[in-house]
């Protein structure tokens, strides 16, 4: 058993969303980009001066890859779409998946510039989802039957992804090509977390290899080395800490987003900081999101 270190960073957002997800920074802008999924928002703040905007989107948004200055990819559960940086537009880039009872959920952008992005059902119906690779606009399915798929997050060499179905609730490795991102060996089981409380949620891979998980309802965010060793929980203000992301001039940060989903008055009332989005007040060996290449 680990003890968690005390929360000593900060609320970096105080708006707080119902579900919080899918963090990421542009280090080009020095913006962070975040997801409320079911309020159908996307959440932009620009850190050094603290403006925060919030764009409503015409879907379920839960991952946004930049691109180039212009341009950003946004999965949801219509598919994939491009997004104008300066006039906000969308317009239509891929299918993910012709399924609509389902929605997007966590993905990543691997160093070769390919997206893996997960699917699941709008309630979390059981082995629902799946995870895709998307390299430019042709989609490949990876895996199926996965029912909450989070934690996806790649080794710095490009040589090693990382997945978890929270309602498994075991982190999984894969070996996978550096040039391409796709999977050359079986999935195999990292760290068994089955038996213990709270889900595997978001994660992000820092410099070093460590693997640094959202542990949802345990307020915490997990830290693994590559063999799947626990070596450290830090605490989170909130019940349900969703995914993490590197942020700052230097990726040293962590921000952690948040969520109120399914909580009733009564464990709002107890959980008053929940869906807002936290800057930890670590210092991490962290590294900033690729872009998406085209």
């Amino acid at each position: 058993m680990i003890d968690p270190v005390p929360f000593s960073g900060r609320i970096l957002c105080n708006l707080d969303s119902a579900l919080g997800e899918g963090p990421t920074f542009d280090p080009g802008s020095g913006t962070a980009w975040w997801f409320n999924i079911t309020g159908q928002e996307l959440h932009e703040l620009h850190i050094e001066s603290g403006r925060k905007t919030v764009h409503p989107l015409p879907f379920l948004g839960s991952v946004l890859a930049v691109i180039d200055p212009a341009r950003q990819l946004i999965a949801s559960d219509q598919g994939l779409f491009l997004r104008d940086t300066e006039s906000g537009k969308f317009s239509p880039f891929a299918l993910l998946e012709d399924e609509p009872a389902n929605r997007s959920n966590d993905g990543r952008v691997h160093p070769s510039g390919a997206l893996w992005i997960g699917t699941m059902g709008r309630g979390a119906e059981k082995h629902s989802g799946s995870i895709y690779h998307v390299a430019g606009n042709r989609v490949t399915k990876l895996y199926g039957n996965i029912s909450i798929p989070n934690a996806i997050c790649f080794s710095p060499d490009g040589a090693t992804a990382y997945f978890a179905d929270t309602d498994v609730n075991q982190l999984m490795r894969v070996d996978i090509d550096p040039a391409t991102a796709l999977p050359t060996g079986d999935a195999v089981v990292l760290a068994d977390e089955s038996s213990s409380p709270g889900g595997l949620d978001g994660a992000v891979c820092d410099a070093d290899g460590l693997i640094w998980n959202a542990r949802w309802g345990a307020s915490s965010v997990d830290v693994y080395k590559p063999d799947g060793q626990k070596i450290a929980r830090y605490a989170v203000p909130a019940t349900q800490p969703s995914c993490p992301a590197f942020f700052g001039a230097k990726a040293d940060r962590l921000l952690v987003t948040s969520a109120w989903q399914g909580m009733d008055g009564a464990a709002r009332a107890a959980d008053p900081d929940a869906g807002k989005t936290f800057d930890l007040g670590i210092e991490v060996k962290g590294r900033f999101e690729p872009a998406f290449l085209l």
